[in-house]
C-alpha cells in the first residue's frame, strides 16, 4: 500500500488492460446499479482512483473531475433511466447530443418512476397529452424530434405532433419517431406532410407506442406501404380519424386493415393514391359503417361499384365528398341515390366527375332526405332540367354552390329559385360562363323565393335583367355579393337594393369589381339600409367618389367593416367618414387610392381610434413618413402598407 501513496507518475502504474479478467463481469457490474455511486478511471500515466470506500483499501483523494462520457452506452443508458424525474431528465438530454439520444431510446415503461402518485391509496396518472408541437422545414430534424420526446413528459406529455417537410441534410427519419413512440404514450394525434425519409418503421414504432392515436394524417409519404397501417390498425383501437395523401405504396389491403380493426373510425379521407380501389372502398364501408360519418374520396380508379356500396352501407355518413373519379358513370351516381341508404347525409360534395348528368343529380336528391349542403363543381354534363330537377327533390337543401357548370343558364337560375323547398337560404354560383341575361317569358309566382343569401362571381353574362328578376323572386335577401360582373349597372342593383324587406335589411353588399356601378347605388344602399348594413365592398368601383362616402357617413350606423380599393375617393371623402359622429369602423381599405394624399392624415389617425386593421398598400400620393407616424400613433390597428 505504501508503494501507491509514493508513487510519483514518472513510472507506468496501469498498462490500459480490463481491472476484471473476464470483461462480462465489468457489464454485470456496473449494471447492477452500483455505476450510481461509483466512479472509476485508469489512465495510462497519471492513476487516479475515485470512489466512496476501496474494499481492504483508505479513502484516495480525487486530483480531477471526470466525465460520465467514458462509460459505453449500456451503463450511460442505465443511469439515466434512473433519474427522479422529468426535470432532471430535461437537464441531461440538454449535455450532449449523445446523452439526448440514449434518453429519447428509452422506453417510458423502463423509466423508474414512470408514473406519478397523486393519492395516498396509489392512483396512478399518466399524462394527458396537453402538448402540440409542429416542426416545419428546416426545423424538422430528428434531434429536435427527440428534445420534443425527452422534454414533454414532464409538461402534460404529447399530444399532437405535426411534422411538415424536412430538413434536407439532417431530416426526419424513422430514428426521430422511434423517439417519440418511446417516450410519448399519450400521443393522439400525428401528422406527415412531405416527409420522404420516414417509412414503415418508424410509423410501426408509434403504432407499437402510442396506443392512445386517434388522428393519422399522412400526405405525400412515398416510403409509407400498407405494413404501416397494417400496425396502425392493429394496436391502436381508438383511431377516429384517417387521412391518407398521395401515398402510392398505401393500397387496399392496408385500408381493409384499418376498417376491420378499428370500430371507432369516424373520418376517412383517401386522395391521389393509386393502388386504392373498389375492394379497398367496399370494405372500409362494410367494416366501418355504422360508425363512419365523414368520407372523401378523390383521384382514385374506382368505379360504380364503390358508389353503389357507399349507397348501402352509408348509413351513418353525414359529409361525403367525391372528386376526381373519372371512372364512375351516370349509373354509379344513380345506384347511390336509388340504394336509399344516405339518409342522414346533410352534405355532399362532388367535383370533376363526368358521370354527373341530370339523371345522376335527380336520384342524388331524391335519395338524400336530409341533404343540406350540395356543392357542384366541374360538372360539365349537368344542365338546367338536372338542376330544377333536383330542386324539386331536395326539399331539405339549405345551401347551394355551382361552380364552373357551363350548361346551367338564367333559365336553370330561376327555376331553381322557384322550384326549391322552403328552406334553400344560401345560393353560390362562380364561373358560369352559360349565363346570358334576356327576359324571361315565364309568368312570376306569387309566392317569394326563401334566399337569405346569393352570390355570383365570375359569370359575365349576368346583367341587369337577372338582377330585376332576382329583385322580385327573392324579397328577403339580407347578403348580397356580386364579382367581377362588368354587365350590371345602377338600374338592375337599384331594383334589387329597393325591392329587398326594409325590415330585415341589407346587412352584407359586395360588388368588387364591377366597373359600372356609381355613387347612385351607394346612395340607395345608405338610404334604405343603412340601419342594418354591416359591410360594404366596393373595390374596384372605380365610378364611386366621395359623395358615396358622405351618404356612408351619414346614413350607415352600424357599419365596421368598409373597402373602397381602386375608387375615386380624396382627402374629402376620408375627411367626411372621419367626422361622422355615429360610424365606428372596425376595418377600413383604401388600398389603390391614388388620390389620397399627406393631408389625411389626421383624418386616418381619428378613424383609427376604433379601427383594427386599415389598409394602405399602393397609395403612391401618401409619403412614408406619414405611415410611420401612423404606424407609431395608431397602436392597436394593424396597418398594410
Amino acid at each position: 500500500m505504501s508503494q501507491i501513496f509514493d508513487f510519483s507518475g514518472n513510472e507506468e502504474f496501469y498498462h490500459g488492460g480490463s481491472i476484471y479478467s473476464n470483461p462480462k463481469e465489468a457489464g454485470s457490474f456496473l449494471s447492477l446499479g452500483i455505476v450510481n455511486h461509483v466512479d472509476v478511471y485508469f489512465p495510462n500515466k497519471r492513476a487516479r482512483i475515485s470512489a466512496p470506500l476501496v474494499p481492504g483499501g483508505e479513502s484516495l483523494e480525487q486530483k480531477k473531475q471526470v466525465s460520465l462520457d467514458v462509460l459505453p452506452d449500456e451503463c450511460l443508458y442505465e443511469i439515466l433511466r434512473r433519474l427522479p424525474g422529468d426535470q432532471e431528465r430535461s437537464s441531461c438530454a440538454s449535455v450532449s447530443k449523445r446523452w439526448l439520444m440514449l434518453l429519447s431510446s428509452i422506453p417510458s415503461a423502463d423509466l423508474c418512476n414512470k408514473f406519478e402518485v397523486v393519492a395516498e391509496e396509489g392512483d396512478e396518472i399518466e399524462s394527458d397529452g396537453f402538448l402540440t408541437r409542429s416542426l416545419e422545414g428546416k426545423k424538422a430534424t430528428d434531434v429536435r424530434l427527440a428534445a420534443i420526446a425527452v422534454g414533454s413528459g414532464g409538461r402534460g406529455g404529447l399530444g399532437k405532433l405535426t411534422i411538415r417537410g424536412s430538413n434536407s441534410v439532417r431530416g426526419v427519419t424513422d430514428l426521430g419517431l422511434k423517439a417519440v413512440a418511446r417516450c410519448c404514450p399519450s400521443l393522439k394525434s400525428v401528422s406527415l406532410w412531405n416527409v420522404s425519409s420516414v417509412g414503415d418503421e418508424g410509423l410501426v414504432e408509434i403504432a407499437n407506442g402510442c396506443h392512445r392515436l386517434e388522428k393519422l394524417d399522412l400526405c405525400n409519404c412515398p416510403s409509407i406501404t400498407n405494413k404501416a397501417l397494417f400496425a396502425i390498425a392493429k394496436n391502436c383501437p381508438t383511431l377516429t380519424s384517417l387521412s391518407i395523401e398521395g401515398c402510392q405504396y398505401i393500397g387496399n389491403e392496408g385500408v381493409q386493415a384499418i376498417g376491420q380493426f378499428c370500430p371507432n373510425l369516424k373520418s376517412v379521407t383517401i386522395k391521389d393514391c393509386p393502388l386504392v380501389g373498389d375492394q379497398g372502398v367496399a370494405s372500409l364501408m362494410s367494416s366501418a359503417s355504422f360508425v363512419l360519418t365523414k368520407l372523401k374520396l378523390q383521384g382514385l380508379n374506382v368505379t360504380d361499384l364503390s358508389l353503389a356500396v357507399i349507397g348501402h352501407y352509408g348509413k351513418t355518413v353525414t359529409d361525403l365528398v367525391l372528386a376526381n373519379l373519372q371512372n364512375v358513370n351516370e349509373k354509379g351516381f344513380w345506384v347511390m341515390g336509388n340504394a336509399q341508404g344516405l339518409q342522414h347525409l346533410r352534405s355532399f360534395t362532388i367535383s370533376s366527375c363526368r358521370g354527373v348528368t341530370d339523371v345522376a343529380v335527380e336520384a342524388v336528391g331524391k335519395g338524400c332526405p336530409n341533404l343540406k349542403q350540395f356543392v357542384l363543381k366541374k360538372c360539365a354534363f349537368m344542365s338546367d332540367n338536372g338542376l330544377m330537377s333536383f330542386a324539386k327533390a331536395a326539399r331539405s337543401l339549405e345551401s347551394l354552390q355551382i361552380e364552373e357548370c357551363h350548361r346551367i343558364t338564367q333559365i336553370g337560375f330561376f327555376g331553381l329559385l322557384l322550384n326549391c323547398g322552403p328552406k334553400l337560404k344560401a345560393l353560390t354560383m362562380s364561373s358560369c360562363f352559360g349565363f346570358k341575361d334576356m327576359i324571361l317569358g315565364f309568368p312570376l309566382p306569387n309566392k317569394s323565393a326563401p334566399l337569405r343569401s346569393v352570390t355570383v362571381s365570375n359569370c359575365p353574362g349576368l346583367g341587369d335583367m337577372t338582377l330585376a328578376m332576382l329583385a322580385k323572386l327573392c324579397p328577403q335577401l339580407q347578403c348580397v355579393n356580386f364579382h367581377g360582373l362588368p354587365y350590371i349597372t345602377d338600374a338592375g342593383l337599384l331594383s334589387l337594393i329597393e325591392s329587398c324587406d326594409a325590415g330585415a335589411g341589407l346587412v352584407k353588399v359586395g360588388l368588387s369589381g364591377c366597373v359600372n356601378v356609381t355613387d347612385n347605388v351607394v346612395i340607395a344602399l345608405a338610404k334604405y339600409h343603412g340601419g342594418t348594413l354591416e359591410v360594404l365592398n366596393l373595390e374596384g368601383c372605380g365610378k364611386v367618389t366621395d359623395a358615396g362616402l358622405v351618404a356612408i357617413a351619414d346614413d350607415c350606423l352600424v357599419l365596421n367593416e368598409l373597402d373602397v380599393s381602386k375608387c375615386a375617393i380624396t382627402d374629402f371623402g376620408v375627411a367626411t367618414l372621419a367626422r361622422s359622429k355615429q360610424l365606428s369602423l372596425q376595418i377600413l381599405s383604401l388600398s389603390g387610392c391614388s388620390m389620397l394624399s399627406d393631408k389625411c392624415l389626421p383624418f386616418l389617425v381619428k378613424l383609427g381610434q376604433s379601427l383594427m386593421g386599415m389598409n394602405l398598400q399602393n397609395c403612391n400620393s401618401i409619403s412614408s413618413s406619414v405611415i410611420d407616424m401612423l404606424v407609431g400613433r395608431l397602436f392597436r390597428c394593424d396597418i398594410l402598407s
